[in-house]
């Protein structure tokens, strides 16, 4: 688990293609790796990689074929930056909100405009992620625990601060720029347990019909 604040933007160093899937080499830079050992767990742009080698100056990791599929991992050359943090301890403070570093899609960058010293960042997520997506709730961007500002449709907007900027990814960004998206945890399992019996079976999924029965509409068409 980690909390999407992140503690040093990395590199790719190196990738290597093995078997069909890929093994990367990512430099850390600032990032302490001291207290990190094989099998611990570093989200590199909101993607739980798990490490395998730890050369001294990074570490590696093996990035299968369906997260090569379905993140942006799989389109990243070497010499691209990614924001990295390490897994959670007991004794880490929660500053962001809880990430699991499962990348839910991709979404892209529409636009980006100052705003005072802040920059207002418009994304587009894929429709299906949108309906996890509210206003003032949480969502994990490329590992960045960020609060949303507005919503339109598969469209969101972010107020991001000079810090945020300066400390993540968040800087190289322009329109076109694909990013990961991970949606808050809390969204994705109360979706799952208001379907009730119903998720047992193929298709199962939110209706009006469904909300009723549980007592989170009125049952009448709109």
């Amino acid at each position: 688990m980690f909390t999407g604040i992140i503690q040093a933007v990395g590199t790719i160093a190196e990738r290597q293609a093995r078997g069909g899937d890929v093994r990367l080499h990512v430099a850390t830079g600032k990032l302490p790796l001291d207290d990190v050992a094989l099998g611990d767990s570093i989200c590199t742009n909101g993607v739980c990689l798990t490490v395998v080698d730890l050369p001294g100056d990074g570490f590696w990791a093996d990035v299968s074929v369906e997260t090569l599929d379905f993140t942006t991992l799989g389109a990243l050359p070497p010499g691209a930056s990614v924001n990295l943090e390490k897994a959670l301890t007991p004794a880490s403070r929660l500053g962001g909100h809880i990430v699991s570093g499962h990348v839910d899609g991709v979404g892209e960058v529409v636009s980006l405009a100052g705003d005072a010293r802040s920059v207002r960042v418009v994304l587009r997520a894929p429709d299906a992620l949108a309906r996890y997506i509210a206003h003032k709730g949480s969502i994990c961007v490329d590992g960045t625990s960020l609060t949303v500002n507005a919503v339109s449709g598969a469209r969101f907007e972010l107020n991001i601060i000079p810090q945020t900027m300066a400390e993540t990814v968040f800087g190289q960004y322009a329109p076109g720029t694909r990013v990961n998206l991970e949606v808050d945890v809390i969204a994705r399992y109360l979706e799952r347990l208001v379907q009730g019996d119903a998720a047992a079976h193929d298709g199962a999924g939110l209706s009006l019909e469904t909300l009723a029965e549980n007592g989170f509409t009125g049952g009448t068409r709109v």
